[in-house]
């Protein structure tokens, strides 16, 4: 039989009945499958497109805990979190500041282009 009080072991029984569905529809790019396994632990299993699989165990979470697992996983690529570093050190950083497309340009000019509109007569 199933137990409505949710928060007792069978936690990712009352997942899988109130709130998968939800998840399933909010997430149409994700496939759920549910398969009931005798004498294991419960677990939520992300496969990603580039072969990677995860496992969490989730014996002892609760609805919520869980709804927030998986959508991590789902949010998640399958990739392994790597800090990602600057490719390059330098010892003397520059005093100037960073490089933009504005930098060694003149700032009075785009002033004498509007003057020069002005300028001219409209002709109608």
């Amino acid at each position: 039989p199933l137990t409505s009080d949710f928060s007792l072991p069978f936690c990712g029984r009352g997942y899988i009945e109130e709130k998968v569905l939800d998840f399933a529809k909010q997430n149409p790019g994700v496939v759920v499958y549910v398969t009931p396994q005798k004498c294991r632990s419960p677990t939520v299993v992300a496969e990603y497109l580039n072969g990677a699989v995860r496992e969490e165990i989730i014996a002892d979470k609760t609805v919520d805990e869980i709804t927030q697992l998986v959508q991590k996983l789902a949010n998640q690529s399958g990739l392994e979190i790597i800090r990602i570093r600057k490719p390059f050190h330098t010892d003397n950083p520059s005093i100037q500041g960073q490089w933009h497309p504005f930098t060694n340009k003149p700032t009075a000019l785009p002033l004498q282009s509007l003057r020069r509109l002005e300028q001219q007569p409209n002709k109608v």
